[in-house]
């Protein structure tokens, strides 16, 4: 992982920043990125790649911005750990719509940065979905504000609700879900990008450890990919009684906004890892305008839901398959 991805006579760039990048999440599994490096400039190109889309489930590329946000994130903290000083700017040109970033490298530091936490580019390699039930270990208050100040430090807001606010999150989550599942055309694109290999014949996109069981309560309305609720590939389990949810909220809505809040939903996981935590990410009622508008902050809250993130303590999950560095450089 370090050999070297691109080299030039300026700019050298490990491969491990290149796998970094792509190690992030994104809706579906869609991976919805690409990379160019302008050697003169010395600056990385981060591209959409919309034939990644979503065109039925994110109509609008909010969640593909989102997706990009991530490997953004990822990106900033593997070029900085290979000592490197990245300098990243939002949508830099507006004849370019599909242009989302540019990570200048402003010259070798000889050092690894320290405006993160060292131990964050570690937990790019040990961070996965865990769709599987947790514990009912609460969050330590330090905690909770440590990953809000991460938020912050993004661009965004993490708001932990009450139980009573929960309930509410939960129950749009589920007629999110519900409406995903008899939707013919999103159910068809959720099995088409996440099992994807069945078409060749190999059942590797229906892995229970990447999938997880269903919650027997009926209570946590996690993603059925299958969209068919199958009983021998998602047996049902007892979940946690009450699921530690974070509401992740940016100011405004906006194309940077949704690059912003993909960066601080990563930065915010990673850190999380490092502490131990596990997560998963309730998308279904963002995915319906009349849902997210419910979703919203409670009255006399302003700002824009773009993630629900649960939270807590317990088995580590599974990541899908990753494209390599190589196909993603164009």
């Amino acid at each position: 992982m370090d050999s070297t991805a691109l080299t030039t006579p300026d700019v050298v760039i490990p491969e491990s920043c290149m796998s970094a990048a792509v190690a992030a999440p994104s809706i579906h599994n869609t991976q919805p990125w690409v990379f160019r490096l302008d050697p003169a400039s010395a600056t990385f190109q981060v591209r959409a790649a919309p034939e990644r889309g979503l065109r039925h489930t994110d109509p609008t590329g909010r969640a593909l911005h989102l997706s990009v946000g991530a490997c953004l994130f990822n990106l900033r903290i593997a070029l900085a750990h290979s000592g490197r000083a990245p300098v990243r700017r939002l949508l830099p040109s507006s004849e370019d719509p599909g242009l989302l970033a540019v990570v200048r490298l402003a010259g070798s530091t000889g050092r690894r940065s320290t405006r993160h936490r060292a131990d964050l580019y570690e937990a790019i390699w040990r961070r996965h979905s865990s769709r599987l039930p947790f514990s009912g270990r609460p969050l330590p208050p330090s905690l909770r504000g440590e990953l809000g100040e991460a938020a912050r430090a993004e661009g965004a807001r993490l708001r932990f609700p009450d139980p009573v606010e929960t309930e509410t999150l939960l129950r749009l989550t589920a007629e999110g879900e519900h409406r995903n599942r008899i939707d013919i055309d999103r159910a068809t694109e959720s099995i088409r990008w996440v099992h994807r290999d069945l078409e060749h014949g190999r059942d590797v996109g229906l892995s229970r450890a990447v999938l997880g069981p269903q919650d027997a309560r009926e209570r946590l309305p996690l993603r059925d990919f299958t969209a068919q609720r199958h009983p021998e590939r998602l047996p049902a389990r007892p979940f946690e009684a009450a699921p530690h949810i974070a509401v992740l909220i940016t100011d405004h809505d906006r194309r940077t906004d949704w690059l912003r809040a993909g960066e601080a939903l990563q930065h915010v996981w990673l850190l999380a890892t490092a502490h131990g935590l596990r997560a998963s990410l309730l998308h279904q009622g963002l995915e319906w305008p009349d849902l997210r508008r419910a979703l919203s902050p409670t009255r006399g809250r302003t700002g824009h839901v773009q993630m629900l993130v649960r939270l807590g303590y317990g088995p580590e999950g599974a990541e899908g398959p990753r494209r390599a560095p190589s196909r993603v450089l164009v």
